[in-house]
């Protein structure tokens, strides 16, 4: 969908040998706190599936747009607000039933709406977020939480209740996970969202906004209907 030619890439991932492999020809660091990117030194840098661990997400674009050359394009993707909200409810329900209160279980994650004002905190021009919803079934809630810990997606919130839990609680928790998001064949189902983030370092060449009061042509006529005073009471009854 970019026509653009990318020279000098970098990319930002939490497991930085894995997307050597895959691009040897790209700049590839860890998703540290301080990224080690130079200004103005690359036209595309991706933050690949680590914007969700960061402490500091609109610092992590900041540091992303401050890398790019004039009119360079970041991209961001990074699991969104839905995301595994099946387990979640199941976590929650079964914890308030047997312990009388909540923990954080599953990492906080970002809607489209906060990611899209991000996105213009950090400065980005002709910013674009976008989320694209994938479904995925399991045998079973221990197979579920198993790719969850190969996956490095763990809990590791400072705030979450460290005592054990029991089998009879995670016993529980597949019965009700298999009741309310019942998948063919005796599966469970499973949502990830994948929010997807695009934005421009400014560039003098970009496209400009009209200023306000410059148009040409009335939007009455260009949507062919007619055109009522400001808080007129009878124009939609004259319509």
């Amino acid at each position: 969908m970019v026509n653009n030619p990318f020279n000098s890439v970098a990319v930002v991932a939490s497991l930085p040998e894995y997307w050597a492999r895959g691009l040897p020809e790209a700049l590839v660091v860890p998703d540290a706190s301080v990224l080690a990117l130079e200004p103005e030194a690359h036209d595309l840098v991706i933050h690949a599936m680590a914007l969700h661990w960061a402490d500091d997400p609109v610092g992590q674009l900041i540091q992303c747009r401050r890398a790019l050359k004039p009119d360079g394009l970041m991209l961001a993707v990074a699991p969104g607000g839905r995301t595994l909200h099946e387990l979640r409810a199941v976590l929650a329900e079964i914890e308030t039933a047997q312990r009388g209160g909540l923990s954080p279980r599953v990492l906080p994650m970002a809607d489209i709406r906060d990611l899209g004002g991000l996105m213009q905190r950090a400065g980005f021009a002709m910013p674009v977020t976008d989320a694209v919803t994938l479904k995925a079934t399991y045998a079973s809630l221990w197979d579920l939480m198993r790719e969850l810990r190969a996956m490095g997606e763990g809990n590791a919130m400072a705030g979450r209740d460290n005592r054990p839990l029991t089998r009879g609680f995670f016993a529980a928790a597949q019965d009700l996970y298999a009741q309310r998001f019942p998948a063919p064949e005796g599966r469970i189902e499973a949502t990830f969202e994948l929010m997807c983030l695009t934005g421009w370092a400014p560039a003098e060449t970009q496209p400009k906004p009209l200023r306000p009061g410059s148009a040409q042509q009335r939007l009455a006529d260009a949507l062919d209907t007619r055109e009522h005073p400001a808080g007129d009471p009878t124009a939609r009854s004259r319509d």
